[in-house]
């Protein structure tokens, strides 16, 4: 069922969603204020884009033009008619496609900021086969891997560009491993915990192509407090959903 969304702490951006497919979370959220943006970045692309919900963001930080991909025709055009909604067809760009058809000549290192939340599944890993179509291809590495879309964030992204996304804790080492494959420097990580008492279960990475080494570790992403509170950060990226 479609419904549409308003994103607090962001009362000037809204979303179609649709409880068919797969529905942004609060990774997202993070991942779009996490990113640094600079004065210097004309060219923006969000691979995986989902239904936009960090070009939306996105676009409250920057003037410039952002591109999601998205291979899903039915999640890009919910996409397209929420950058509608939001009269951001100037700014924000939808293409349904295959992110690895997106490393064409004319894209090779064309763009200063990369972003992606990407699946974060393995093939048969966590209900591979319990989900929706729609919602397996988002979550599991069904038609893109980790090393597939670094490889195309490396073919894509100019020297000196920034490349931001969140992923499993867990995934980390591997995560850094590929960055640095692909010629991709880890420059800032911050972990997300559910409360201070448990084990972080993701983490937002920042890197830079053809960057210096020096990785900055920033303070955790804490949800709740040990009391059970919602923290003051995680409440305001909370979601307020209107029928």
């Amino acid at each position: 069922m479609e419904v549409l969304h308003d994103i607090l702490g962001y009362k000037n951006r809204k979303i179609y969603q649709d409880s068919e497919y797969f529905s942004f979370s609060l990774d997202s959220i993070m991942l779009a204020n996490f990113v640094t943006i600079r004065k210097r970045d004309k060219k923006i692309v969000d691979l995986c884009t989902g239904n936009a919900i960090i070009p939306l963001i996105m676009s409250l930080r920057t003037t410039k033009p952002i591109l999601g991909i998205e291979l899903q025709e039915k999640i890009s055009l919910l996409a397209q008619k929420s950058v509608s909604l939001n009269h951001l067809e100037q700014q924000i760009s939808i293409l349904s496609m295959d992110v690895k058809d997106f490393v064409t000549q004319e894209n090779i290192e064309q763009y200063d900021l990369v972003t992606c939340n990407p699946p974060y599944f393995k093939i048969n890993e966590k209900n591979f086969f319990k989900n929706s179509l729609e919602q397996t291809i988002a979550r599991h590495e069904l038609k893109l891997t980790l090393e597939e879309m670094i490889i195309v964030v490396k073919k894509i992204l100019k020297n000196g560009g920034n490349f931001a996304m969140v992923h499993r804790s867990e995934r980390l080492l591997e995560i850094f491993s590929l960055f640095r494959k692909n010629g991709i420097e880890p420059k800032r990580i911050r972990f997300v915990y559910e409360n201070p008492l448990k084990e972080s279960n993701l983490v937002l990475i920042e890197g830079q192509k053809g960057g210096k080494i020096g990785l900055k570790i920033e303070a955790p992403f804490l949800l709740y407090k040990e009391n059970g509170e919602k923290t003051e950060e995680y409440s305001q990226l909370l979601v307020e959903v209107k029928s």
